[in-house]
């Protein structure tokens, strides 16, 4: 699993384009870590994640689960094969949200390319 660096400024709020690749029916992870325009890592203390994955603005969402690492700007996109496993293959569009209090960040956003399992026969 690589893990990607991205640098998002608070102040302008424009959420970093990051397209990724998920293979149906296995387990799913992806690592970001957000810093800051001068090279700081982002602390995520008191803030919540969230993301979802869709085939199109208007269909149906798919959940991921995430991580923040309070400190060291983490951020870990999860979804297990079950899930991956039940996804038509092809292209959706996903986004990664933080939120504490009042305040909202969408930091990231793209596409999800679902390619089909690879067989075990």
């Amino acid at each position: 699993m690589a893990e990607k660096v991205i640098t998002f400024d608070p102040e302008v709020a424009v959420p970093h384009g990051v397209n990724l690749t998920m293979f149906s029916g296995v387990d799913f992870n992806s690592v970001f870590t957000v810093k800051t325009s001068a090279g700081s890592s982002i602390n995520f203390t008191n803030y919540t994640g969230y993301s979802n994955m869709k085939k199109s603005v208007i269909g149906t969402a798919n959940t991921f689960g995430v991580t923040l690492g309070t400190t060291n700007g983490r951020v870990t996109l999860s979804m297990g094969s079950t899930v991956t496993g039940s996804l038509s293959e092809g292209r959706y569009l996903y986004d990664i949200n933080v939120s504490s209090g009042s305040t909202f960040f969408k930091i990231v956003e793209g596409n999800i390319i679902v390619r089909p399992g690879i067989s075990t026969t």
